[in-house]
């Protein structure tokens, strides 16, 4: 194809994940249903339903308007040859291929970040503030892009400079040694974040002796769940939502509680979730998981080692020779169709997970009591209870509420 043929190409594939997207998000909006039955009802008041109702349709019309600005400027960007024009000026002042990749690539991503920051601020203390979630001061919300971008800079930096040089040295090969090392990055962030990068944004503090780790202990050691340590995390630092996960391979795994989850649920309520939790442990979904993030991540690489040494590529974005990070940008694009099939594939196989860890709490601990503090993890986060099923299929790696509920109820 030629140059040309290439930019109405990324212009026209930008222009309709847009469109796609947005017919998602309009279709889930006209889904929302303000009459819920009684059995929903039972945990579900009302006021508090309406509310949620509120809320989803505040984030809906957020993100219409952000995601409409968000492809202007990106259509703006591919029709003036504003990648090219940036690659042509950073060259009068840059020479090598790695400085180069790493300036353009630095530039670009602070001015999209700073060009959504108001947007950032927005959906944190606005609606967010508005709903009773947010908990982030200013002085966090600035402390944590600080310290993002320089955790950007440093890993995003090596990454890029590693890729850079492998297809400068090796050329088309390049993704066989570079998905090696995407890999061993992979399973060491997998090993060590929460021992090295969590850490510099929320305090874990061990859970204190007592009823609780009490019984968190006695089911791991029910069910051979290799423990090491459990952990609290200040998550109402930021924001009233809860969470909870377990982190490390191998035979040691730390759990990591949110300091909301604890306030809110009761000793049984919590072990059935740290119970789920453990059922993908034991289920090897997290194995399988990370040998499937391989496939594609070698298959993301091979895809990309057909079109970086592509000249047309670099030309329809505005540059006036070839450039790798030129190329990488356009291959972004392209590969967006593939990518959501493949992502597709990948919450089809995390909702199929869900089920089968919900079963595994059920089976070795209690159903009716995970089954409750779902519906109250569910209340306490306005979560959309009547989902378009179009919407869920295409972006919704868990199952809606009413669906785990229903096969707790009845397996």
């Amino acid at each position: 194809m030629t140059s040309i043929q290439l930019l109405y190409l990324l212009v026209g594939i930008t222009l309709a994940g847009y469109l796609f997207n947005t017919f998602l998000e309009w279709l889930n909006l006209r889904a929302q249903r303000r009459d819920i039955p009684d059995d929903v009802a039972a945990f579900y008041d009302r006021e508090k339903y309406l509310k949620s109702l509120d809320y989803h349709r505040d984030q809906t019309r957020f993100e219409f308007l952000t995601s409409g600005l968000g492809v202007v400027v990106s259509l703006a960007l591919l029709t003036t040859g504003a990648f090219g024009y940036l690659d042509e000026l950073l060259r009068q002042i840059i020479s090598g291929a790695i400085p180069l990749a790493l300036c353009f690539f630095g530039i670009v991503g602070l001015a999209s970040d700073l060009l959504t920051l108001p947007f950032q601020w927005y959906a944190v203390f606005v609606l967010e503030e508005r709903y009773g979630f947010n908990k982030t001061t200013p002085r966090t919300f600035v402390l944590d892009k600080l310290k993002g971008y320089v955790l950007g800079a440093v890993i995003g930096g090596v990454l890029m400079a590693a890729l850079i040089s492998l297809m400068e040295r090796i050329g088309p090969g390049f993704w066989i040694w570079f998905g090696v090392i995407a890999a061993g990055f992979i399973l060491f962030m997998n090993m060590f974040y929460t021992t090295l990068i969590l850490p510099l944004f929320n305090r874990l503090t061990p859970l204190p002796d007592g009823e609780l780790k009490s019984a968190i202990e006695t089911f791991a050691q029910k069910v051979g769940f290799p423990l090491d340590n459990i952990f609290v995390m200040d998550g109402s630092k930021r924001s009233k939502k809860a969470n909870a996960f377990f982190s490390g391979i191998g035979r040691k795994k730390k759990i990591v509680l949110y300091d909301t989850l604890i306030n809110n649920h009761t000793t049984e309520e919590l072990v059935a979730v740290l119970a789920h939790e453990v059922g993908h442990f034991k289920k090897k979904h997290i194995v399988f998981g990370y040998v499937l993030s391989l496939v594609q991540v070698f298959f993301t690489l091979f895809l990309l080692s057909k079109m970086a040494f592509s000249p047309e590529l670099s030309l329809a974005l505005g540059g006036g020779q070839h450039a790798f990070h030129l190329n990488l940008v356009a291959f972004g694009i392209l590969f967006s169709p593939i990518s959501g099939v493949t992502g597709l594939l990948m919450s089809l196989y995390s909702r199929k997970n869900e089920y089968e860890a919900d079963a595994f709490a059920r089976e070795t601990y209690s159903g009716p009591a995970l089954a409750t503090a779902l519906k109250k993890l569910s209340v306490d986060t306005l979560s959309n209870l009547y989902p378009h099923p179009v919407y869920v299929f295409f972006h919704y790696s868990h199952p809606p509420l009413l669906s785990r509920l229903g096969a707790l109820k009845n397996p």
